[in-house]
This record gives C-alpha cells, structure tokens and sequence, in this order.
C-alpha cells in the first residue's frame, strides 16, 4: 500500500473521543428494529474500517471493535467531509463516527455518519475480513494482523480468557488463595524437564526459568497456607510441536487435607465449568469427535490400559525381562537402566495415551517415573504411587498426586534422579535441599493438581495447534530483510 497523501500525513490525529460507545451492546439494544428505521438516538463508535464501497452519493462501511461490528452508512449531503473520507480512507483505519442509529432499507443496523475523525492510518495493508490472512508465518509473527482478518482467531483468544477467568472464579469460591512464587530459581524442581538456563550478573550464579512451581507451592503449605493456587507462565526447553511451546501456561493447585482422590473431583468441576465458560455445554465437537464432558469421569489404572491396548495381562509384578520383551514386541524402545515401571510408562506413553479419547483419570503410576507422589496406601500395590494422568482426545490435561510428604523418602527420590542424571537423563531433578529442609518442618497431607491450561483451550475451541491458542506462540528467528 502506497502512502497517503501529505496533506493527509499531517492531518491532526486527537489524542482522546469522548464518549465512544461499544459496537456489541448497541447491536444488543436495537437488533429488532424492521427495515428503514430511524431511532433519534445519535452515538459515537470506533474501531477499525474493515469493509468499504461507495454507490453515487452514498457510501457504505463496517466499522468493526473487540464487541462487534456495525455498518456506517455515508451521504454526501449529511456527512462531513464526505469526499475526503471516500478517497483517503483506507481499509484498517481507525475512526471514530457519530451519527443516528438506523437501519438501512436492507434492514441492517447502522450509523447514518454525520461526522467522522480518523484516528490512525493504517499506513500497511493486511487482507480484509472477507479474504482473511493464511499464511502461516505472517499468521503468528504478525498476530495484530490475523486478530483483524481472521475474527475465529480474536474469538479464540477471547475464549481462553473466559476459561482463564472461570478457573479462577471456580478457585476463589472455593477458599483457594491466589499466590505468586519466583520464575528465576536457583534450582529446576517441581518436574521432569529441561529447563532454560540464564546468569545473574550481580549475584555471579546461574539461574534456571522455572519448570514448574510446585516445590515453592509447597513451601506456602508448610507455612500454612492451606489452600493455594499459581496460574502463570513455566518454561521448558524442549522442542516445538501441535501440543508444545517452550513457554506455557499452567495451573497449579494444593490443598491440604485432602488426596489425588480429592483432585479428581476438584478436576471434573473446573473442567466441566471451564467448558461451560467456553463453549456454554459439555458434549462438544474436537477435531470431528463429540467429547462427553459431563462428570464423573472414566478412572482406569495404566496397568489395565496397557493390558487393553497389548491383549493380555500386564502388571508391575511381571519380571524385567518378560516386559522387555514385551516391548519389543511392540516397537517400544527399552533402555537397559530401565525398570519395570519404566517399561510399563513407556507402553502406556507409546500405545496407549495418544488412543485415548473420552476424559479418563489414568491411575496408579510406576514409583519409578514419580518422584513426587505419595506411595500407594494399598499394600498390595507396592511399587505405586497415587498419582493420575487426566488424558481427552490422546493428550494429557493434567496431573495430580496424594503429595509425597515424608522427607526421608523425598530425598531417596532426589537422589534417585541425581543418579539417572549421572546416567546421561538431563531431565531429571536436582536435589532441593532447601525444600527437604521445609518438608522436615511438616507438611500435612496433601493433593496437588496441575492442569496445562494452552491444551484445555485447545480442546475447548477446537483449534489444530497450540499456536493458536497463545497470542505470540514461539517462532523461528525471522530471515533478516534483505537490502532494497
């Protein structure tokens, strides 16, 4: 798009519009009047001029903000400034319009324009609501522009923030504090990752982005904050795919007194009402498949998923070698450092996980890849931990435990992953020694939640890929602009 004019360029742009009214409401207000209606109710709305033609003396326009969009009808002898507005504005401007709500002989609702002032020129072009944008990389690198061109993609994001605020509300009602725990931490803990490293000049030590909040979660336990929440940002560094992002959003959540039994209904309500938020009902469509949402939720243990999708009985019990086997038999990569328990994860993970559709609680997780959770209570699960994997549509949507508050055992957990760390496993946790010195001081029973909120907005609204679900997904480095 070529330039304006300079007579246009130093057109005085005001710094405020007083008494802007939204697009949304309005439309809301007079959205049953019949064709050729005049109201006497004069408004100013603006936004962005998104559509555009002229007919003879008149003109006609839509004039779309974050509410909705409007129709702007121009008459040469009503409106000031009429040929200038014709052949200077552009589409993507920002104006602002005053004039009567009416509605056209069509019967669509509009502005009779009496007056208009521009409010920034769009000074680039970007395709219209009708053609849309589709290019990938101008898509999320230009984010400002797809809002614009693509509505769904603006409808989106707003719906993550309905979700985001249901999952507070549903928190906050139910005597959870909100908290805020350090992103730069001396330590990576709290999960299984790798995680991003920076350098504190004036402290001369490294730091890691956080992974998770959970060790610093528990820390507000032991203190006494019985019920606490963290909704922000972790970081892993990992690589990017349809489910992944290296910084995300998750919800963490602990509450004393309680067990992952305890998570599990907490989980069916804030999914449930998140997916009222978002959607207004709980059968909805996923990627061409209807989700029942409605609570209770199917619980089965990994053990028995695996013994589903192999066709016959698998259980932790099975010697090492006999689920090697197994493995092989079915294209699971088994590495010699690797356990039953392992064995047993990484048939549910290869197999099993990504088959899952309807909501299912997976339950009872090897010890081996849990260093978290609380052993099994019931003696004749030995070598399981009380932990769940909330999966819908082949991806997990949260996890959750009976927290592991026994210090002594949490530090032959610590070192256990110290030792697979030696091992070449770079994902593995650190030793805290600062959270056994705090799990020494007590800390009641507990459960603990997490839920990746950037894949619950991607179930909620159906979308293909996790980048359309975060404002600014991360992308490769731009190719630099070659010289004109």
């Amino acid at each position: 798009m070529e330039h304006e004019t300079d007579a246009s360029l130093d057109e005085e742009i005001p710094y405020e519009v007083l008494g802007v009214e939204p697009i949304g409401p309005l439309r809301g207000s007079f959205g049953d009047l019949g064709a050729d209606t005049r109201t006497d109710r004069v408004v100013t709305v603006a936004g962005r001029l998104m559509r555009f033609r002229r007919q003879g003396k008149l003109a006609f326009g839509d004039l779309v903000d974050s509410t909705g969009t409007i129709q702007l009808l121009l008459r040469r002898e009503a409106t000031t400034d009429f040929e200038r507005f014709v052949h200077e504005r552009v589409l993507g401007d920002w104006i602002a319009v005053t004039g009567e709500i009416i509605t056209s002989r069509s019967g669509e609702l509009s502005v009779e324009v009496a007056s208009w002032q521009l409010l920034a020129r769009a000074r680039r072009n970007f395709g219209d609501k009708w053609r849309g944008v589709s290019d990938p990389d101008i898509r999320y690198r230009q984010r400002y522009v797809d809002l614009w061109a693509n509505p769904e993609v603006r409808e989106r994001l707003a719906t993550r923030s309905r979700i985001i605020t249901q999952l507070r509300h549903d928190l906050g009602e139910r005597g959870f504090m909100e908290v805020e725990t350090p992103i730069l931490q001396p330590i990576a803990s709290g999960a299984v990752a790798r995680p991003f490293v920076t350098h504190h000049n004036a402290l001369d030590t490294d730091l890691y982005l956080r992974i998770a909040p959970e060790l610093y979660l528990k820390r507000l336990v032991v203190g006494g904050f019985e019920r606490v929440f963290e909704l922000g940002r972790d970081f892993r560094n990992e690589g990017l795919s349809p489910r992944h992002n290296p910084e995300f959003t998750m919800l963490e959540v602990y509450q004393a007194y309680t067990d992952v039994y305890g998570m599990i209904e907490l989980t069916e309500m804030l999914i449930s009402h998140a997916a009222m938020a978002a959607v207004g009902k709980l059968d909805i469509s996923c990627q061409g498949q209807m989700i029942n949402l409605h609570p209770p939720f199917r619980r089965a243990t990994m053990e028995e998923l695996v013994s589903e999708a192999v066709g016959r009985g698998v259980s932790l019990d099975d010697s090492r070698e006999e689920l090697a086997r197994l493995g092989a038999d079915h294209g699971v990569k088994v590495e010699t450092t690797d356990g039953p328990g392992r064995i047993i994860f990484s048939l549910y993970e290869e197999l099993v996980e990504g088959a899952i559709v309807e909501p299912t609680f997976v339950l009872d997780f090897p010890k081996e890849v849990s260093p978290l959770a609380r052993d099994h209570r019931d003696p004749a699960k030995r070598g399981r931990v009380e932990q769940f994997d909330l999966v819908i549509m082949g991806r997990e949507m949260g996890t959750a435990y009976s927290e592991l508050n026994d210090p002594d055992e949490q530090r032959r957990r610590f070192i256990q992953q110290a030792e697979a760390r030696l091992h070449g496993d770079d994902e593995a946790m650190l030793l805290d020694e600062d959270f056994l010195r705090a799990l020494e001081h007590g800390m009641p029973p507990t459960g603990g939640l997490g839920i990746g909120v950037d894949r619950l907005v991607i179930l909620l609204t159906d979308a293909p890929h996790i980048k359309e679900v975060i404002a600014f997904p991360a992308l490769r480095p731009e190719a630099p602009a070659t010289e004109s």
